[in-house]
């Protein structure tokens, strides 16, 4: 984490086997809850900065107009466009984006892809909002962490960057959705 005043949160729902997207790179419709996406949504609302990859940014429209920075190589840096503002992390390093950005700290959350999870999990979660839906799997499907791929399940890499998690909670006790919020220790 860049200063004490920025507070990084990410945000996913995964399957049985800590998959965020199905062999095509789609969601999984099994993933999607009317439980999880209300409080996915009240989570963004208190976002001051809302980073998500470039695939999650042209799949899904900005229709509340959420300040959005949009990972990509594609990006010179860090530069605005008219869409979003988009960042470049092998160009301009973290530190400098939050100044930029943040000047006066703020919350910031990361809802994905895997590249966005990677990277802030590297630069400090302060807390962690995973939700996982019971009873589903993706096979050869994209991961949450690249470690997920590796053999470790989300928890065991959220444990390895010294997050804790409290008792999870049933989001959706009927469609089996729980999320368990992991904070820094």
């Amino acid at each position: 984490m860049v200063g004490a005043s920025i507070e990084i949160h990410g945000h996913a729902i995964v399957t049985d086997d800590d998959r965020i997207a199905d062999a095509d790179g789609s969601t999984p419709l099994a993933l999607r809850n009317e439980a999880d996406w209300a409080y996915f949504q009240a989570e963004l609302d208190k976002a001051d900065l809302i980073v998500i990859g470039r695939l999650a940014h042209e799949a899904n429209p900005n229709f509340k107009q959420r300040r959005r920075l949009v990972l990509s190589r594609r990006a010179h840096g860090l530069e605005r466009r008219v869409d979003a503002i988009w960042w470049n992390p092998l160009q301009t390093p973290w530190g400098q984006v939050a100044s930029a950005l943040l000047p006066g700290g703020g919350r910031v959350a990361t809802p994905g892809g895997q590249g966005v999870f990677d990277l802030f999990l590297s630069i400090g979660y302060e807390a962690f909002h995973l939700s996982r839906r019971r009873g589903v799997s993706a096979p050869g499907g994209r991961a949450l962490f690249s470690a997920c791929d590796g053999g470790l399940t989300a928890e065991a890499v959220l444990a390895g960057a010294g997050l804790i998690v409290r008792e999870p909670l049933a989001l959706d006790a009927s469609a089996d959705v729980w999320l368990s919020v992991w904070r820094k220790g």
